[in-house]
């Protein structure tokens, strides 16, 4: 069965919810550089930096799904469940991951600014015409 049709047009978040989803972004952000820098040799919390991002991105995942933001079905909610996964294997793996740190990085920027109709790309379902939506 088809997704309902967007209409483009979605209800503000509540102030209270833009507030938490900015902290808790900044606080994954921070996580995410701490993470990195232990990979890169710092004397950092590799384990403490991984439980922060984990339960960070989870957070962030939950107010995207209530607020009806992200679909897992679709490519954009794939590859938030294949970052949370990669991360907690950076966190608590062996070491020598830096390529996938780096991988992750890169997939990160490139999901989060790629087209509406990429990002919102589901397999076997074919969208009618997006044009003159914004997005």
């Amino acid at each position: 069965m088809p997704p309902p049709a967007d209409t483009g047009r979605h209800p503000r978040s509540p102030a209270w919810e833009r507030a938490l989803s900015l902290a808790l972004r900044t606080i994954h952000l921070m996580a995410v550089m701490v993470l990195g820098a232990a990979l890169m040799g710092a004397p950092v919390s590799r384990h403490g930096s991984g439980w922060v991002l984990l339960a960070s991105g989870l957070a962030l995942l939950a107010l995207d799904l209530v607020a009806r933001r992200i679909n897992l079905l679709e490519l954009a909610g794939a590859v938030v469940l294949f970052k949370l996964a990669a991360s907690a294997w950076l966190a608590w793996g062996n070491g020598g991951e830096r390529h996938l740190f780096w991988a992750l990085v890169v997939l990160s920027s490139l999901s989060a600014h790629a087209p509406k109709s990429l990002r919102h790309w589901r397999p076997g379902y074919k969208r009618s015409s997006s044009a003159g939506k914004p997005g």
